[in-house]
C-alpha cells in the first residue's frame, strides 16, 4: 500500500495543479502527501469532527478504487478539507464535477423542470457516444442563462452565456445538457451558436427529454486560458412550465433570468435550493416580476455544488 509520506516533497504548485484540474484521487492524495500525514492520522481528525471513516475507505479513496458518495462519505470529504486545509469546496468540486457532469464542462449541468429526473446514465452514454470523457478540463467564472417562456405558457427556449477558465492544455470544446419539460420533443429542439463558438454533434434522447450538444471553440486553450461564449437552444415542444431548475458544481456568478410572453405573467414567483434532486427544497424566497420587462431573475455570487431555481404561479 502506498502512504502519503512517500509524496512529502510535493510542491505547493503540484498541489494547486491537483486541485484544480483533477481528479478526485489524485487531489486527495496529493492534499494528504503535502500535509505529511499517515492516514491513521487522517482518520483520527475526521474522528474529531464527528466523522467516522476506516483508513481502508481512505485508501481506496486515494488510490481511485472507490468515491465518497454516500451522505457520510461527503460529509468526510468536506471534513478532509478543513482538515488538509484545502480551500473549501475544491474536493467536493472534484466529486461533483464527475458526477453530474461538470458545471463547466461536458455537459452543461442539467436542469431540472417539473418533477427532478436522474440523468446521469443518460449523459454518460450520449457522452460515450461522441467519445468525450466526463472531466470536461474547464471551470466555470461566470455564467448567465436566459429562459423565455412562451404565449402556451411553455419553455420556449433559453440562452447561455458562460466565462470559463482551461484547466488544462487543449481544451476546444463544451457539451451542453438541455433538459426539457414532461411531454418534450428534444428531436424537434435546435441548437445556435451565438457567439465565439460553432454547434457541433448532437444528441436528443426521447425517453428522458435530454439534448445533449457539442458547442465547438474553434481553438484549443490553454491552461489558465478564459473564455466567453453563447449559445442558445430552442424548445417550444412541452406544455405549461411552472419553473426552471439549474444543477450545478463549484464555480464563479451564476444569473438566471426568466421572460414571459406579455400575454402571460405570472402571479407570483419564487427562488429556492436543493441539495439533491431527491432531497426537500429549501431557500424560499418571493421573487418580484419587472411587469414593464416581464421577467424575473436571481444572481448566485458563488456557485456551490447543489441545485436552484425559480418557480411561479399561473392563474
Amino acid at each position: 500500500m502506498r502512504h502519503a509520506t512517500e509524496h512529502a516533497d510535493l510542491t505547493p504548485m503540484e498541489l494547486d495543479r491537483a486541485l484544480r484540474g483533477g481528479p478526485f484521487h489524485v487531489a486527495l492524495r496529493a492534499a494528504i502527501a503535502a500535509r505529511g500525514l499517515p492516514l491513521q492520522r487522517v482518520q483520527h481528525h475526521l474522528s474529531r469532527h464527528g466523522v467516522k471513516v476506516g483508513v481502508t475507505s481512505l485508501s481506496y479513496w486515494q488510490q481511485g478504487a472507490r468515491r465518497p458518495q454516500r451522505p457520510e462519505s461527503l460529509r468526510a470529504v468536506r471534513a478532509l478539507e478543513e482538515i488538509l486545509r484545502l480551500p473549501e469546496e475544491s474536493l467536493i468540486r472534484l466529486l461533483t464535477d464527475a458526477d453530474t457532469p461538470s458545471a463547466a464542462g461536458h455537459p452543461a449541468a442539467p436542469r431540472f423542470a417539473g418533477s427532478p429526473v436522474k440523468t446521469s446514465d443518460v449523459v454518460s452514454r450520449l457522452l460515450a457516444e461522441l467519445g468525450w470523457p466526463l472531466d470536461s478540463g474547464l471551470h466555470t467564472l461566470g455564467h448567465h442563462e436566459r429562459v423565455r417562456i412562451g404565449a402556451r405558457r411553455e419553455l420556449a427556449g433559453r440562452e447561455s452565456q458562460h466565462i470559463v477558465r482551461a484547466q488544462r492544455d487543449g481544451v476546444d470544446r463544451y457539451v451542453a445538457v438541455h433538459h426539457g419539460d414532461p411531454g418534450c420533443s428534444p428531436r424537434d429542439m435546435t441548437v445556435h451558436a451565438l457567439e465565439n463558438c460553432r454547434t457541433g454533434r448532437v444528441r436528443p434522447d426521447h425517453d428522458s427529454g435530454v439534448l445533449l450538444a457539442e458547442i465547438l471553440f474553434d481553438t484549443r486553450l490553454r491552461s489558465g486560458d478564459t473564455f466567453l461564449f453563447r449559445y442558445g437552444i430552442v424548445d417550444g415542444t412541452a406544455g405549461v412550465s411552472r419553473e426552471y431548475v439549474h444543477r450545478y458544481g463549484s464555480g464563479g456568478q451564476y444569473a438566471l433570468q426568466v421572460r414571459f410572453n406579455e400575454g402571460a405573467l405570472p402571479t407570483r414567483c419564487h427562488r429556492f435550493t436543493q441539495h439533491t434532486p431527491t432531497a426537500p427544497r429549501g431557500g424560499h424566497q418571493e421573487l418580484p416580476v419587472n411587469r414593464p420587462h416581464r421577467s424575473v431573475h436571481l444572481v448566485e455570487p458563488r456557485i456551490r455544488p447543489g441545485m436552484v431555481g425559480i418557480g411561479w404561479e399561473w392563474e
